[in-house]
């Protein structure tokens, strides 16, 4: 039978959210944890100067529950209700290709980032709306066939990159961990919306299958590019030098592994399986101790397969990324009060602050120097959206120390409100100058432009806002 579009969501009422115990676990793994911890740490960085913040301000005094109404309203309004139910493709999947003012594009390729991603934000609103979980859960149900009917390489396994408008596998059928990782990341999280003992199989059988062709065993982590048949691609090859990512063929780069990092924590969450932790354990190690500088503060971005780092920029939002990441994975490896940790977190926060924050406008930007500035000045939607997310990460934890992060997290959140949110059409502008004007023409969806960073963010961000006082 075909599938028919659920009716409009229509989500307003903020005491539709009503949250369970496990559906908090699931979305604030760390962000909850520090409320705990905050108040008997000491300071991690000593260039962070003592707080004026005065212990008897109240929550409220704060802002802290108006910012989070706005941003409740935003999340639904902006985020949530620009793509659902308005994605869904009767013949399978999500629609991706979406112009600035949301007329659905003439291609109807299908990228496996883009349909893990939402199906991810959808199991993650069917846990947090209870009133709208049975209309969230058939978009993810919708979704998780597609996933596994349409991007599941029958043939040899493992998940192809992409797919063109007539299903064809986009790449010669390369695959990639990248893709792969969030795969596993959306079938996680399908599991925990809908129970459906399905979506864990796919989620065991994508890392098995990933784990037993791209695993590097002499050097560890993962290699990157893979062929249809799961062979490493570790040069070259006639005309193609980069993989889907944009990486030279046979590197292997942060960015695949802070999500790997990602999606083997929720693996682990819900299948506590040896291996599995066995290589969570591994990449956080990779993250912190080769990928991260700790005695400065920002990532590495590409490397050798020996790990052997090679010349690049500092990514603002991927740093402020990891930084969640790992208290997320740490605490899923039992030991959420790790000072190393958090000490490195904080770190890297504090050194995106200093470099990548734009002090005159606010927002965060994209890439630059190390120590010397961005190489553009232009916000990408999801860095901002990363930004929202670390800042309250170490507001959490450390507000009693200093009133920093609190106030960069507002003038970040007014800038994205002000700026980055489409007044006119609906949604978050892709890319905006510095100083906030829209660059008009830039698509609203497309195969690396999605809902899942600020939808994440957002949701991050009111819970904890919520339980401050």
């Amino acid at each position: 039978m075909p599938f028919q579009l659920p009716q409009e969501l229509r989500v307003r009422s903020e005491n539709s959210i009503r949250m369970t115990d496990k559906a908090v676990h699931n979305i604030m793994k760390c962000l909850l944890v520090t409320f705990s911890l905050s108040c008997g740490m000491a300071p991690a960085v000593a260039a962070l100067a003592p707080s004026c913040l005065s212990a008897n301000k109240t929550g409220d005094d704060m802002g802290y529950q108006r910012i989070a109404v706005e941003m409740e309203r935003s999340l639904q309004d902006q985020v949530l209700g620009m793509w659902f139910p308005r994605s869904l493709d009767p013949a399978g999947g999500f629609y991706q290709n979406y112009s600035e003012d949301w007329t659905r594009g003439a291609s109807n390729d299908k990228a496996l980032v883009y349909q893990a991603r939402l199906i991810w934000t959808a199991a993650q609103s069917a846990m947090r709306y209870p009133a709208q979980r049975l209309t969230y859960s058939e978009y993810v149900r919708h979704g998780m066939e597609f996933l596994e009917r349409g991007m599941w390489d029958v043939q040899d396994g493992g998940f192809f990159w992409g797919l063109d408008p007539a299903g064809n596998p986009v790449r010669d059928g390369e695959k990639h961990a990248y893709g792969i990782s969030f795969a596993i990341y959306a079938a996680c999280a399908a599991y925990e919306a809908t129970h459906d003992p399905g979506a864990l199989e796919l989620a065991r059988k994508a890392f098995r299958w990933l784990d037993k062709r791209a695993h590097d065993d002499k050097n560890g982590g993962y290699y990157e590019a893979l062929t249809r048949r799961g062979q490493p691609i570790l040069a070259p090859t006639a005309g193609q030098a980069n993989d889907a990512i944009g990486t030279h063929y046979g590197q292997k780069t942060m960015n695949t592994h802070i999500h790997l990092l990602e999606s083997l924590t929720a693996l682990l969450d819900i299948w506590p399986n040896p291996t599995v932790r066995k290589r969570l354990q591994e990449v956080f190690a990779i993250v912190r101790d080769k990928i991260a500088v700790e005695s400065v503060g920002c990532l590495n971005y590409q490397f050798t397969p020996e790990w052997r780092t090679l010349p690049d920029h500092d990514s603002f939002g991927h740093d402020v990324e990891t930084a969640y990441l790992l208290v997320e994975a740490r605490a899923a490896l039992g030991r959420p009060k790790d000072p190393r940790t958090w000490r490195l977190a904080r770190r890297i926060v504090d050194h995106a602050l200093d470099f990548g924050f734009d002090g005159q406008n606010a927002g965060f930007y994209d890439a630059g120097r190390v120590f010397g500035g961005p190489f553009t000045t232009e916000k990408i939607w999801w860095v901002e959206a990363e930004g929202l997310n670390a800042l309250m990460l170490m507001h959490v934890k450390y507000r009693r120390e200093t009133t920093r992060y609190w106030e960069a997290f507002q003038r970040l959140w007014e800038f994205i409100r002000d700026h980055q949110v489409d007044r006119t059409h609906g949604g978050w502008y892709a890319t905006v100058e510095r100083d906030g004007s829209a660059i008009p023409g830039r698509a609203k969806s497309d195969a690396w432009t999605d809902p899942y960073h600020q939808a994440r963010a957002l949701m991050h961000v009111v819970v904890a806002l919520r339980g401050l006082k």
